[in-house]
């Protein structure tokens, strides 16, 4: 079974926020939060790179483990989604995730900010598929009609890739091999500035 996975290519991101667009709009996401976001790094300087950043559906997802009502769980093929109607609205998920993926749906005194709400890699949720629930509160479910996640359809660079995580590693090694080498925007080097 196909392991589903992102991959952000910062070589060819632009950081025209198309992708972050393109799931709010897709999903009627909730003001002030972002299934998906853009990030620079050094930004205004030379050389800057921008990464689009979500839910990266972990093989051993940090939010699950640290859930105490266990509304986190992993599909057949890898996705992380939640069960909103289990969710307490802790917030340990949100502290646990390296990535700042799930999120408040409101910015309110603890306890009245509602469900934990994050990406679903377009794939819904508990619910039925295509159902009004379903898409009420995680979405449209792109991954049951056979279509990948919005975001990556939309990205114009193609540096947002989606899908079975053996193909998109093949595309980005493919890259990284046409480029002449491993890009330099992790590691040591760049993480330090100087050599190991």
């Amino acid at each position: 079974m196909a392991r589903m996975k992102f991959l952000c290519d910062a070589e060819r991101c632009i950081e025209c926020q198309a992708c972050v667009t393109a799931c709010k709009n897709e999903h009627e996401v909730p003001w002030g939060v972002n299934r998906r976001r853009v990030i620079v790094m050094n930004d205004g300087q030379a050389g800057e790179k921008a990464v689009s950043v979500a839910c990266m559906h972990c093989t051993d997802a940090p939010c699950a483990a640290v859930c105490p009502v266990d509304c986190f769980y992993t599909t057949a093929d890898g996705i992380v989604l939640h069960d909103k109607d289990l969710c307490i609205g802790c917030g340990y998920c949100f502290y646990a995730c390296p990535f700042g993926a799930p999120q408040y749906p409101q910015a309110t005194a603890f306890g009245v900010r509602g469900k934990m709400d994050k990406c679903t890699f377009c794939a819904g949720g508990p619910e039925e598929a295509h159902s009004q629930a379903e898409l009420t509160k995680y979405g449209t479910n792109r991954i049951e009609e056979g279509k990948l996640p919005l975001c990556a359809e939309m990205c114009a660079t193609k540096a947002l890739l989606a899908g079975d995580g053996d193909v998109v590693a093949n595309i980005f090694r493919k890259r990284v091999i046409t480029r002449g080498g491993r890009p330099q925007t992790w590691g040591w080097e760049a993480a330090y500035g100087q050599e190991a």
